[in-house]
């Protein structure tokens, strides 16, 4: 028989003997962290630069399910997708803050493997843990992550300045973390009220990982920097291609053109959408959660950035009465429309 897992009651502890158990391995690396957990507010100081913050709300319910999503991954996750609008901004993060709202049915050693992802990540990406707090919540896991990172004045990447015939780079692929939840999503209403049974998601390895457990772009960031390159403008994909692009056309006053055929996507996107009769393409222009980055640069850098693996060139920037379009393999023009997440829509 399988040993019983131990539980310990969070009641046990109390709020500040848990977060000194929490964070009692948050040890700073970064010669910008002057004061990390362990008083009343962190202290930071980057020196000669500017300061990026950005804060992310993971709600249980709306942005995770706790049936197929491992307490490690998603304390992953929870850092990653802030640290990626940390790099969208062409800034390098150094600090994280984490707070959680924590509902009676976790006990400690949940916790133990939510903040074993949280610090998994922190090494992976080089940030520190500064601070949060925790609270009891009735609504189910609540985690509320907040960023900090640093870029020089003159390398800071804003959504608004895309210029007229600028090439539109995208990293990665796109499509997959939204057909990965489609997977889950299928086996989950598959086997709801089936005892013994389990998951069918051998062949989707990829998929999976790229839903449960994402990374940011920081080497393609690291890249950039290498080659000189500086992007007119930059956003990081979590809510699709469609919108984002349409936030960087809107922000910036332009048009666009992208080409379908351009588009990156993996083989295991393409496989899966086939099988559960959805399209591949909607699934990267509109699923979002990819993570990627979206960025655009002046056309006279296109042999650099040919040099640079995982980026590709999808489009170009137009003038801004000429729409914003995608364009077929047959030469048709389709007007790009946002339907990509949205937080707050009523369902």
């Amino acid at each position: 028989m399988t040993p019983e897992k131990k539980r310990t009651e969070l009641r046990e502890l109390g709020e500040f003997r848990l977060i000194e158990h929490l964070t009692q391995n948050a040890i700073p690396i970064n010669s910008s962290t002057i004061k990390g957990v362990g008083d009343d507010a962190a202290i930071i100081s980057p020196e000669g630069k500017r300061m990026v913050v950005t804060t992310d709300l993971l709600l249980e319910g709306i942005h995770f399910d706790l049936v197929y999503t491992p307490f490690k991954h998603l304390g992953y996750k929870a850092v990653v997708v802030n640290l990626s609008d940390v790099y969208a901004m062409n800034a390098k993060p150094k600090q994280v803050t984490v707070s959680i709202g924590v509902s009676a049915k976790l006990c400690l050693e949940d916790l133990d493997e939510l903040y074993e992802g949280i610090y998994l990540a922190c090494r992976h990406y080089g940030v520190d843990l500064v601070g949060g707090d925790s609270s009891s919540s009735l609504t189910g896991l609540t985690i509320s992550v907040t960023a900090i990172g640093e870029v020089a004045d003159e390398k800071i990447a804003y959504r608004s300045g895309a210029k007229l015939n600028d090439l539109i780079c995208v990293t990665g692929n796109l499509g997959a973390a939204f057909m990965g939840i489609q997977l889950l999503e299928r086996e989950k209403r598959v086997l709801k009220g089936v005892t013994g049974a389990k998951p069918q998601l051998d062949g989707y390895s990829y998929l999976l990982e790229r839903f449960l457990k994402p990374e940011a772009r920081k080497e393609i960031v690291e890249k950039l920097d290498e080659f000189g390159i500086v992007p007119t403008s930059m956003i990081d994909i979590s809510d699709g291609l469609s919108s984002e692009m349409m936030h960087i056309c809107k922000n910036s006053e332009v048009g666009c053109r992208i080409y379908l055929e351009k588009i990156p996507i993996n083989e295991q996107t393409f496989r899966l959408a086939e099988e559960m009769n959805l399209d591949a393409f909607v699934a990267a222009l509109n699923g979002g959660e990819d993570y990627e980055l979206l960025f655009t640069v002046p056309i006279g850098l296109h042999e650099k950035i040919d040099e640079i693996e995982g980026v590709k060139v999808i489009g170009h920037i137009t003038e801004q009465d000429k729409g914003v379009y995608m364009v077929t393999p047959d030469g048709n023009e389709i007007a790009l429309t946002a339907q990509g997440w949205n937080a707050i829509k009523g369902e």
